[in-house]
């Protein structure tokens, strides 16, 4: 974390960072709708509209018998001393975070026994709400854990329509805005105000509450301005290692990798209170940002903590991953931009599962590109600790213990959205199943793939009765060509990378869309013009092998280090003309799908020993520039997705043709 505690960091930036803030948002013109809030391109659909199946159902399975569905059985913070359950333990962030994603999980299995655990929870909270409307512990007035809670809340009515949660979030947010203009948001809440408005605005779809426009007006008005930072971007370079927090708190907050994962909604949120087109701008100018200053192979931005620089050994905390994922969602329901569909799917099929154990009983606070020990490690961290890139229960800090099991739960969720009321969309692929109502119809669909693994999707389209609806597919940007297949029939309709194609017909019970892919190897650019081998939407690395040492046990789990076991410095002989021709060897899909053991695709790779290029003190230096001129001998190296390796370079120099 800080070189200094959260609750430290609280009261730093309780006093001049948020008064600078609040000054400088007042003074800029709010404007919104007159009535109403503008519609976003597309729309979620309830929590439990859209089931797993196939390999995500066994990854969500993975989740729930791992860590995910156990945590509160061993882990004080979410135990039955939970401040969330009356008790004197832990009051703040970590419980609302856990049934953040506890609670999606538990309606996507339809499993008795997480949603009994989640009830506990969301009972005490709607039970004990104080008369003048404030929810939570009584010990912790803090306006971000709350945050958190009505998000869970919001998911926790669409999966049950249990009909004490509207007004009690009602009650809520009618307190917060006669409360705020005396005790306005600070530090954390300030920060991440926008989480709080995206809820809001759900909740005023439902019931159209003028009071609930006028709370977000507040919640801009005393949040950070993060539109006002990206129009010039002040953090282009890597963050100084050991940041003076202390010394910088407003600056601190203002790098934070989480608080950056979790800015990218704010556009989006802006935009449905404004309709103004210039957010979209706003967004996309907030990611390139983040990326073209920061990003790294594995779809993430690096932050540990804060913001690292383009370097493939700085790590990325697995806090930022969901929350980036969970950003890019609402944009891209919001905007509807393919692109950010593919941003997307990078996250949850390479940087979500590379941090954990096969189990998901142990996990990294910061993964890295370039990973080749886990360890004791002081080093390339900006202000995190030693054990930062530990497999283990907390290692670093327990924010992402509790954080990380919203993941997979909301991107399964995500992965179909409603267009209009005569439309749906295949926003992200999956296997898995949708059930909802189109123009009056009940449509049941199945997805039937091994995607990203495969480049086929085959969709099983039964609507109740016959119905004509659209129904949009996302062309992936990767894909040169893609070919739509309906009924066994070539349809007419051009498709373009980067963009939704739309078939709009009378579907009946048992129409079947084949949509292939072109799913050829191709290389990235990265830091020193290095190469990255990527096919789909699959990132991939080059496994020196792994040594797992416990470190300690943290019953039922235990700490891990890990150690190589051979070379890993190699410069590929690979480039944008040659990457499609690599040798690609298609497996089975494994019961673990991200598993280390048996992947489900390889790709074989030519490469020479750099020697030059080593590890200090157990951290891989930054790759030598590319081309680099290399007289070993030359190998012929398999490859393995990003997230079946638990240490991994992904990063190469290239070799001079």
């Amino acid at each position: 974390m800080f070189d200094l505690s959260r609750r430290d960091a609280l009261k730093l930036l309780a006093g001049g960072a948020c008064t600078l803030a609040i000054n400088q948002t007042q003074m800029r013109a709010q404007q919104r709708l007159p009535k109403g809030l503008a519609p976003g391109a597309f729309r979620a659909l309830p929590l439990g509209s859209v089931k797993p199946r196939g390999w995500l159902t066994r990854q969500l399975r993975i989740q729930a018998d791992g860590m995910g569905g156990h945590l509160d059985e061993f882990w004080p913070d979410v135990g039955p001393n939970s401040g969330w359950l009356g008790g004197t333990g832990e009051s703040w962030e970590r419980g609302p975070y856990f049934l953040d994603g506890l609670v999606p999980l538990a309606y996507l299995l339809d499993d008795m026994r997480l949603k009994a655990k989640a009830q506990k929870f969301v009972e005490w909270t709607l039970e004990h709400q104080r008369a003048d409307g404030m929810i939570g512990p009584a010990g912790n007035d803090d306006w971000w854990p709350r945050m958190v809670m009505v998000k869970v809340l919001a998911q926790y009515f669409e999966a049950t329509q249990d009909r004490r949660v509207i007004p009690a979030l009602t009650r809520y947010f009618h307190y917060q805005l006669a409360a705020m203009p005396a005790r306005p948001l600070a530090s954390w809440g300030m920060y991440r105000w926008q989480d709080e408005a995206f809820v809001v605005e759900w909740l005023y779809e439902r019931i159209h509450d003028p009071k609930l426009l006028s709370l977000i007006d507040l919640l801009q008005a005393q949040g950070y301005d993060w539109n006002a930072e990206f129009m010039n971007f002040p953090f282009a370079q890597a963050t100084p290692t050991h940041f003076p927090v202390k010394r910088f708190p407003e600056e601190a907050m203002q790098r934070h990798g989480v608080n950056n994962s979790q800015a990218l909604k704010a556009p989006a949120v802006r935009f449905r209170l404004t309709g103004d087109p210039a957010e979209r701008v706003a967004f996309a100018r907030q990611v390139t940002a983040l990326y073209a200053n920061h990003g790294v192979p594995n779809g993430m931005f690096t932050c540990d903590e804060h913001l690292g620089g383009r370097e493939p050994q700085h790590g990325s905390e697995l806090c930022s991953v969901v929350e980036t994922m969970f950003s890019l969602e609402v944009a891209l329901a919001t905007f509807g931009d393919a692109g950010v569909g593919d941003r997307i799917e990078k996250l949850a099929y390479n940087a979500l599962p590379g941090t954990f154990t096969d189990d998901m009983w142990a996990h990294q606070y910061d993964q890295q590109s370039n990973q080749v020990e886990s360890g004791l490690l002081t080093k390339p961290w900006i202000t995190n600790g030693p054990e930062s890139n530990l497999y283990g229960l907390e290692p670093n800090f327990g924010c992402c213990t509790a954080n990380f099991h919203q993941g997979w739960p909301k991107f399964a969720s995500s992965l179909w959205m409603a267009k209009g009321e005569q439309g749906l969309v295949a926003a992200l692929y999956a296997p898995s199943e949708v059930r909802t109502s189109v123009g009056g119809t009940e449509v049941h669909i199945n997805e039937e793939t091994d995607y990203p693994f495969r480049d086929t999707v085959r969709f099983i389209i039964n609507p109740a009765k016959p119905a004509v609806f659209s129904l949009e597919l996302r062309i992936p940007e990767w894909t040169p060509s893609t070919t739509i297949i309906v009924n066994g029939r070539k349809g007419d309709v051009r498709t373009f990378p980067g963009t939704f194609a739309m078939l709009e017909r009378e579907w009946k019970a048992g129409d079947v869309v084949e949509l292939s892919f072109d799913m050829k190897p191709r290389v990235s650019r990265w830091f020193n013009r290095s190469v990255a081998v990527e096919r789909g939407p699959l990132v991939f690395s080059l496994s020196p092998g792994e040594s797992w040492v416990k470190l300690r046990e943290r019953q039922p789990t235990a700490d891990w280090q890990v150690f190589p076991q051979r070379a890993w410095n190699y410069a590929l002989r690979v480039d944008e003309g040659s990457a499609a021709e690599l040798i690609v060897k298609e497996e089975t899909v494994a019961a673990v799908p991200f598993g280390s053991g048996a992947p489900a695709v390889t790709l074989s790779v030519a490469g020479r020993e750099i020697d030059e290029w080593r590890a200090i003190d157990g951290v891989a230096t930054a790759p030598p520039s590319s081309p680099v001129e290399v007289s070993s001998k030359e190998e012929l190296l398999t490859f393995i997705p990003y997230a079946c390796a638990k240490l991994r370079i992904t990063a190469f120099p290239s070799l001079i043709s």
